[in-house]
């Protein structure tokens, strides 16, 4: 009996441990990410002004959207994170060099959340591919920000399950298209299926 209380408590103690270790491991790693982009004396010193700037941004923008009892506004937290990011390559960009700012955008595309919707640069693809009519381009964005309103709404549920994530990412993804393709010709569908076929939930 002992032995399996022992052995309850280890497994308990190894669990604290895991959950300890993850939470330090969230946010982006400036103190990486300077290591990695090899700064000199005068780029450093740029470098680490720029991360106290920003740091202090993403706190805020953590504390703006959280409630008061702990809950996210997940969609516009991310919204404004890839407002932050944007704003932080530009000033990045000028003290950078071309090789740096090379090593700079890889590591945010491997080290950063992307928001789980058509881009920016997607949805313009498809609006001017598809040379979309008003009431088509008001649906194409209506059915985008629903779905990432959904998925982020079901965090909690799949949270840590990366097939669950995928299946409710599909779930909501088919919701999408099926929403913008009902008011697509059958050309459109066409030009439409070919643009998004890249598509696919981050957890896979």
């Amino acid at each position: 009996m002992k032995n399996n209380v022992f052995l309850f408590f280890g497994i308990l103690m190894l669990g604290l441990i895991s959950c300890t270790n993850n939470s330090k491991k969230r946010g982006l790693n400036y103190d990486q990410l300077k290591n990695e982009l090899s700064l000199n004396p005068e780029q450093s010193e740029k470098f680490e002004a720029l991360k106290i700037n920003y740091r202090k941004m993403m706190d805020q923008n953590k504390a703006a959207n959280t409630s008061e009892g702990g809950q996210m506004n997940r969609v516009a937290f991310f919204g404004k994170m890839e407002e932050i990011y944007a704003k932080q390559k530009e000033e990045m960009a000028e003290f950078l060099d071309e090789s740096q700012m090379k090593t700079y955008s890889e590591f945010m595309a491997k080290n950063t959340r992307k928001r789980p919707r058509y881009n920016e640069e997607l949805l313009t693809n498809i609006k001017t591919s598809l040379e979309l009519n008003e009431e088509q381009i008001k649906v194409l964005e209506a059915a985008n920000n629903a779905f990432e309103k959904e998925f982020h709404d079901a965090h909690d549920i799949y949270h840590g399950n990366s097939e669950l994530a995928a299946e409710y990412w599909h779930k909501y993804d088919n919701q999408r298209k099926a929403a913008i393709e009902s008011t697509l010709t059958e050309e459109q569908i066409s030009k439409f299926r070919e643009l998004i076929k890249g598509e696919k939930s981050p957890a896979e």
